[in-house]
């Protein structure tokens, strides 16, 4: 590369910095749930990339937590074990056999592996679940889906201690039941649940999608809740995308600022999201 070229990438890139100081102003002290899912869990090149990015978030003043999901290693782990599932409108029957394989992925594998990244890259982290320290209470959701459960109470301080001494927590979505049960709980849900307990800023959902589409197929960079209402009841948004939205409107609803619907397969989609004028996916605030 020839020194005028070199010069005018320093260049572009100081400008980058400069322009986001107003950003990591506005940001500092605030709390970022992020949901990890999609493209990011899958690929270790994408993982190290999304690990440098919270650090990065967390040096500059932000507390972040990362929930995570893991589908589709669950699925592999009961395949390679020959438990067989059960389906009722369309939805896995969590027996108490899958439930066991469901922590042992999500609290074991998954969890540390979001940890260890992390930690690789200069952060301090720490794998948990909802079942520590009581972090998240559940009721059975539907008795025929079996240990598959609902966050009815949250309980944050443990979170909250782990902010005071810097250290980053990566939540896996389980659940403690009141007769001692393991539930499994729907990722979006629990880090709505979180996110939710703690008047988070930003709720950062994640996915394998660019965004919240209108009519047209155009991604939505900004939507009031209402919109995502009507959206619904006119079928623009729907199939995968209903869950993310209805999560989306409860954690408004109960204190959240702001939640962001992502493409994580794009390189620094937090990061863009948080620290630029134009974001990143889109954006769903409440109606006032």
């Amino acid at each position: 590369m020839k020194k005028q070229e070199m010069n005018r990438d320093w260049i572009a890139t100081a400008r980058t910095l400069s322009q986001a100081l107003p950003y990591l102003q506005r940001y500092t002290g605030a709390i970022v749930v992020i949901k990890l899912g999609g493209h990011a869990m899958g690929s270790d090149e994408a993982m190290e990339e999304f690990a440098r990015d919270v650090v990065l978030m967390q040096m500059v003043g932000i507390h972040p937590i990362v929930v995570h999901g893991g589908g589709p290693m669950i699925n592999a782990m009961l395949d390679k074990l020959d438990i067989k599932s059960e389906f009722v409108n369309g939805k896995r029957v969590t027996d108490a056999a899958t439930v066991e394989v469901v922590e042992m992925v999500l609290s074991g594998r998954v969890n540390k592996r979001i940890v260890q990244a992390i930690n690789r890259q200069g952060g301090k982290a720490v794998g948990l679940s909802g079942k520590d320290a009581n972090l998240m209470v559940c009721d059975q959701t539907n008795p025929d889906l079996g240990f598959v459960g609902t966050p009815t109470d949250v309980n944050p301080e443990l979170l909250r201690d782990l902010f005071a001494n810097n250290t980053i927590p990566v939540v896996a979505p389980l659940g403690a039941g009141r007769d001692g049960e393991t539930f499994n709980i729907n990722g979006d849900t629990a880090a709505g649940a979180i996110a939710a307990s703690l008047d988070a800023d930003r709720l950062l959902l994640l996915t394998d999608v660019a965004g919240v589409k209108n009519a047209s197929g155009d991604v939505m960079t900004e939507l009031r809740a209402q919109q995502i209402r009507e959206m619904t009841e006119s079928g623009v948004i729907a199939g995968g995308m209903i869950p993310k939205t209805e999560t989306a409107l409860n954690a408004i609803e109960n204190g959240v600022r702001a939640v962001v619907i992502l493409d994580g397969r794009a390189p620094n989609a937090c990061l863009l999201e948080l620290f630029t004028e134009h974001g990143a996916g889109s954006l769903i605030r409440g109606d006032t």
